[in-house]
């Protein structure tokens, strides 16, 4: 499979109770919202050059689909995972999380060549942080 010279995109919609502390979670985790596509129903974090968030008040989430919105805080459908660069990188951000009201979902995973921890965020959805040895992917 070659490599396409597009860069594709993913925007993960994500229904939020609370829009304002949302955002202040967010921001205060370190990721930038982009104006542009931020108002009083949504707000666009970019975590990546590939990856927004878009976090979408539950009556806006809900002009999108016809289908019960999921409460996070009690089911799982998906779990959102992020790279991070070094093992103390995947400490910093969850540790930062658990700081602005974020709680722990499960213990540290530790394999040696790959290092998660992960959290949930204000609205419960799941958000695994993650370090993979550049060696061991690469063998």
């Amino acid at each position: 499979m070659t490599t396409p010279a597009y860069q594709q995109m993913i925007f993960v919609n994500l229904p939020v109770a609370d829009l304002a502390a949302s955002k202040k979670f967010f921001t205060d985790l370190g990721y930038a919202l982009n104006p542009q596509f931020s108002d009083d129903n949504a707000a666009s974090v970019v975590i990546s050059d590939t990856i927004v968030a878009m976090l979408l008040a539950k009556p806006f989430y809900a002009t999108f689909t016809t289908k019960e919105i999921a409460d996070a805080t009690k089911t799982s459908q998906v779990m959102l995972a992020l790279s991070a660069q070094t093992r103390a990188a995947v400490d910093e951000l969850t540790d930062r999380a658990l700081s602005l009201g974020a709680t722990e979902t499960r213990d540290p995973q530790d394999h040696g060549f790959m290092y998660g921890r992960a959290f949930d965020d204000l609205d419960g959805h799941t958000w695994e942080i993650v370090w993979m040895d550049p060696s061991a992917i690469q063998g």
